[in-house]
């Protein structure tokens, strides 16, 4: 599929693993609650988690529901202590960024992240102000795989009968990403490799890049 950006309207981006390389700081800070709790490590519980259940919707999979509620917060105190000098971004982003900046496309991050966490984050990484709009975990009826997220994060700009391929691209890592897009009727872009190594079958209605320099190429030659 060849892209097109004159009808082009939004542009929203997945946060983890795709705008922040935050997965190191994810495995070290849950392996230390695992600890705490007498857990094998991530490695050896990783297979317990539902792919289209987030991240921090996955604790009672993995702690149990009577300890769920505690774990998590403490894998947030410890996420939380450890992140700034962990974070960062990839090659390209910042140039993709400039790219839509520059013509004036609003970008938004969507991620089924915890709010604490992200503005932690993204000032770490981003100008905040680069975004229209941030949108998190819990904050839309359903989170990503389901379009939910993308209407409310669309919220107030489109319709959900008005959102097209040709109008919003969703660029993710995942196929939570992408068939989140799909639901939604959004063009999906999936970047590099999933986090969580679960790519799935090649599909002809998602458009793939194996980096954001390779994305950054393609879209300067428009």
């Amino acid at each position: 599929m060849r892209l097109n950006v004159s009808e082009l309207q939004y542009v929203i981006f997945d946060w983890d693993n795709t705008l922040a390389e935050s997965r190191n700081t994810l495995v070290l800070a849950v392996n230390r609650v695992l600890a705490e709790y007498g857990l094998p490590d991530w490695t050896q519980v990783r297979d317990k988690r539902d792919p289209n259940l987030s991240f921090m919707d996955n604790f009672p999979r993995i702690f149990g529901e009577e300890n769920a509620a505690e774990a998590y917060e403490r894998y947030v105190e410890i996420y939380s202590s450890v992140v700034r000098g962990k974070i960062s971004t990839f090659p390209g982003v910042h140039k993709v960024l400039e790219f839509f900046n520059k013509r004036g496309i609003p970008m938004m991050v969507m991620s089924n992240k915890d709010r604490r966490l992200m503005n932690i984050e993204l000032p770490l990484l981003f100008d905040p102000s680069l975004f229209f709009r941030v949108v998190c975990g819990h904050e839309a009826v359903r989170d990503k795989p389901f379009p939910d997220q993308i209407y409310h994060t669309l919220k107030g700009l489109l319709k959900p009968e008005e959102i097209t391929p040709q109008k919003v691209w969703m660029i993710g890592d995942s196929p939570m990403d992408s068939d989140s897009a799909q639901a939604a009727n959004a063009l999906p872009i999936r970047i590099g490799r999933s986090i969580w190594g679960d790519e799935g079958e090649p599909d002809t209605k998602i458009v793939y890049f194996n980096s954001f320099e390779e994305f950054y190429r393609v879209l300067n030659s428009l």
